[in-house]
């Protein structure tokens, strides 16, 4: 019901004037009442008529100024929304100020009218009390300006999105929280306070009369108490619980979560912090997405973060390198989607595998791919994992059927970390065991197993591990003076029937050529 009265009030011609005129209506009944009651009436005599018809003139003018003003800020500050656009930056931040400014203007009329209607009243009555009509009446403007701005801040609340959208935030002094609390104290408890005390205050009056009026007080400032704080209360509760619900989702990783913004208070301020949090988060973890699939989650991870270093340290690391075989010939005979896509295959299963390992695929180089465990993320046992992922990336490419490939296994201290400048950098590993994993992977091209591992990786590896690879041979590896130790992987043993298939065999052996892994180690 509320709703539907506020939204008739914003697109009705005469809404706002009907709603300015009845929070000063309302003032004038609960001065008239209070009148009544405290027995100042009776004073007139059988000349309360001509008063109140002489009293009357002003707040009918005041009245037709007001009703007339309000259609003109009718039309001032609510045009873009009948004509159905966003306002500009002046249209928001003066609508902004309306609640302000029509209440400073409803006290501008009544204060003339509250000192002419005193005047009035204390000249037709013997005790001549203008103190106390002044008193009052003050006190009824006061009660009535206070109502219409916090009536006309609760009207305007539904164009807040618009407004908080167009001026990104910003806000004004009668907007906050303060303005709010210390209006509706006025409302609830300081002016009817005053007025009682006035009443209580009044020499003229009876005591009867002085206590049906304070009774009658008191009920105005419960009543209007308990309405204007329950609005109050309602106003700063609903939406703490829209943020800490919507809290509660961005911390269980709803990014997607937007809080509708109500106000340009502080809470306003909040909710508009909230809804930038979760879009920075949102940014954050898409960049996240994209920047990992081009460096690695870890190094991305890192990257972002902002808290440790990415310049470099010596790590004692295990490089993996996987290069496909026959990848020139495969060039020339498919046609090139074709090639990508049988690319595209083998690389998912050497990310899978490796990641799946605690390991970090370095790099892509053409057909071939460098992948390191121990950098940047520091493992207590990197020799493992490497020897594992070798063994999975080579059963399932033998599985598929569709490439062969060779891969070198190394261990060794390297350089890990940026290499580049100031606005390009890399993350990448140098070292003595990236070339040597690149030397052994042309050789695993050329064993039936298409895995051959250094001496330092086995030594390094546990025991449960150790006991899956045998001594192939002592290779003499190009570029290298001493000769390499290498070890390759025992075939699994047969398996009883109705127990789990062996891992499809590789190929055998193709004829030697030029490698991408020795084009890279040259590099």
């Amino acid at each position: 019901m509320t709703s539907r009265l506020i939204l008739w009030a914003l697109r009705a011609r005469g809404g706002l004037s009907a709603v300015v005129m009845a929070c000063n209506l309302g003032g004038l009944a609960v001065i008239s009442i209070e009148l009544w009651l405290s027995g100042f009436l009776s004073r007139l005599g059988g000349a309360w008529m001509s008063t109140f018809v002489q009293v009357s003139i002003y707040p009918t003018i005041g009245a037709l100024v007001g009703i007339g003003l309000a259609i003109r800020d009718r039309q001032h500050y609510f045009s873009w929304l009948d004509q159905r656009r966003p306002p500009s930056e002046a249209e928001a931040r003066r609508l902004l100020h309306l609640p302000l400014s029509i209440t400073l203007r409803a006290l501008a009329i009544w204060l003339p009218g509250v000192v002419v209607a005193a005047a009035i009243f204390a000249h037709a009555t013997e005790q001549r009390s203008f103190p106390v009509v002044l008193s009052m009446f003050t006190l009824g403007g006061l009660e009535s300006a206070a109502l219409t701005f916090l009536i006309v801040d609760r009207l305007i609340r539904p164009t807040i999105p618009v407004i908080a959208e167009v001026l990104e935030g910003a806000a004004h002094w009668s907007n906050t929280v303060l303005a709010r609390v210390l209006v509706t104290f006025a409302v609830t408890g300081a002016v009817p306070l005053f007025m009682l005390i006035t009443v209580l205050a009044d020499p003229t009056s009876e005591a009867h009369d002085r206590i049906r009026t304070g009774i009658y007080l008191a009920l105005v400032g419960l009543s209007a108490g308990s309405v204007a704080t329950a609005a109050l209360a309602r106003a700063v509760a609903s939406p703490m619980h829209t943020l800490r619900d919507a809290l509660d989702r961005i911390a269980k990783g709803d990014l997607e979560v937007r809080v509708p913004i109500g106000s340009t208070s502080e809470i306003g301020r909040l909710e508009h912090s909230v809804n930038e949090l979760a879009a920075n988060l949102s940014e954050r973890e898409r960049m996240r997405t994209v920047f990992g699939r081009h460096v690695g989650a870890e190094v991305a991870e890192r990257a972002l973060s902002g808290t440790t270093s990415l310049t470099g340290d010596m790590r004692i690391v295990t490089a993996l390198f996987v290069d496909v075989t026959g990848s020139v010939a495969m060039a020339t005979e498919l046609a090139p989607h074709d090639f990508v896509a049988k690319l595209n295959r083998l690389l998912s299963t050497v990310v899978a595998a490796t990641e799946d390992n605690h390991g970090l695929v370095n790099k892509f180089e053409g057909d071939a791919a460098l992948c390191i465990f121990g950098a940047p993320i520091a493992l207590d046992d990197n020799a493992t994992p490497a020897l594992r992922a070798a063994r999975r990336i080579r059963d399932e490419v033998a599985t598929l059927a569709e490439l062969d490939v060779g891969i070198g296994i190394a261990r060794g201290l390297v350089f890990a970390g940026d290499v580049g400048t100031d606005t390009r950098l890399e993350f990448t590993v140098i070292g003595d065991a990236v070339n040597e994993a690149a030397r052994l992977t042309t050789e695993a091209k050329r064993v039936p197993r298409r895995i051959l591992a250094s001496q330092a990786v086995i030594d390094a590896a546990c025991d449960a591990e150790r006991t899956k690879w045998t001594h192939l041979d002592t290779l003499q590896l190009r570029g290298r003076k001493e000769p390499t130790p290498s070890w390759t992987d025992v075939p699994s043993p047969p398996r009883r029937n109705g127990s789990a298939p062996q891992a499809a065999q590789p190929p055998a052996a193709p004829p030697p050529r030029e490698p991408a892994a020795d084009q890279a180690a040259d590099r």
